[in-house]
């Protein structure tokens, strides 16, 4: 009988062989990222502009981490700031950008998502305008002579453009631009200027005179009644601090008025029908029903007006209306 061919001790090099490929193959896998490294990146490839063409991955991570970490300046008047995009909360997918960028056609334009905190850019504008914001300076009275009022000019404040520096910082850190920034500055004007100031009274006591300014321009000119020269009506600067209609009389804590009655509204009523008082005490504008007394120095220190002329005044001064008594 013939015997047939046994192959059994063919199984151990059968086996050797795929067990080498199996181990090869696992190689292979493991091969791969290292390869991807050693990959170049096709010629011509920007990524956020950049180059990365001809590359491999580290370096062409290298350029672009270094590219978006560079500070972004601000030039204000000569002096240079700086601020970190990392302070900014700046963050970018260079991986994800440059694993596009491996498969990537010659000479194409890949973005890069690059995000921030809008919080953290605005807190940092916030901080450049608490350190360069100037307030403006309104116009004021600082004196008057019989020509008129004296007035000093208003300053112009400053003010940084909040929404033109965030968007330009925003779009350097979008774009990976690092051009310097020019800090710029809106011109805030004073509410009150020389030209706008208002309404200005000027007392001339030696001509018992009232003129009312809009500003240095004269609006009308009235004969008053000042203090007697026991009760002399205080000179120097002085504004409005109140205004009352058909006011009551009080009796002033001064010896000339011990025994005094309060004095209601109406008829006989020393203050006559309007009160315009000032920040000097017990003192104030306001009509008279005494009216041979205008023109003369008769008071026990206020301005008496014709009530009329004082119902007038009354329409055109508001409180803080500058007062200057010469």
């Amino acid at each position: 009988m013939a015997r047939i061919p046994c192959i059994w001790f063919n199984r151990r090099p059968v086996l050797r062989i795929a067990a080498a490929s199996l181990l090869a193959a696992g190689i292979a896998c493991t091969a791969a990222p290292a390869a991807e490294q050693l990959q170049l990146i096709a010629p011509g490839v920007r990524v956020l502009g950049m180059h990365v063409g001809g590359m491999t991955l580290d370096p062409a991570r290298m350029r672009l981490q270094t590219a978006l970490s560079r500070p972004i300046s601000i030039v204000y008047r000569g002096e240079k700031l700086t601020v970190s995009p990392s302070a900014l909360g700046m963050e970018a997918s260079v991986n994800r950008a440059l694993r596009r960028a491996l498969h990537a056609q010659p000479r194409a334009r890949l973005k890069l998502d690059v995000t921030y905190s809008p919080w953290a850019v605005e807190s940092y504008v916030d901080r450049l305008a608490d350190r360069y914001n100037r307030a403006p300076h309104p116009a004021a009275v600082i004196g008057a002579t019989t020509n008129g009022p004296l007035i000093r000019n208003g300053k112009i404040g400053l003010s940084v453009e909040r929404e033109a520096l965030q968007s330009a910082i925003a779009q350097e850190l979008t774009t990976g631009v690092r051009r310097p920034l020019v800090l710029l500055m809106d011109a805030v004007i004073p509410k009150h200027t020389a030209a706008n100031l208002g309404s200005v009274v000027v007392i001339d006591r030696a001509a018992n005179s009232l003129k009312l300014y809009d500003s240095r321009s004269l609006v009308r000119e009235f004969h008053v009644a000042t203090g007697q020269s026991a009760y002399p009506t205080p000179s120097g600067m002085w504004h409005i601090v109140e205004k009352q209609e058909d006011p009551w009389w009080t009796p002033p804590a001064s010896p000339w008025a011990v025994g005094a009655k309060p004095i209601p509204p109406g008829p006989g009523n020393p203050l006559g029908t309007r009160w315009m008082g000032l920040n000097a005490a017990g003192v104030g504008i306001h009509g008279t029903p005494d009216d041979a007394s205008i023109g003369y120095s008769e008071s026990h220190g206020c301005i008496r007006m014709h009530i009329y002329e004082a119902e007038w005044l009354f329409q055109h001064v508001g409180i803080g209306t500058p007062v200057v008594i010469l």
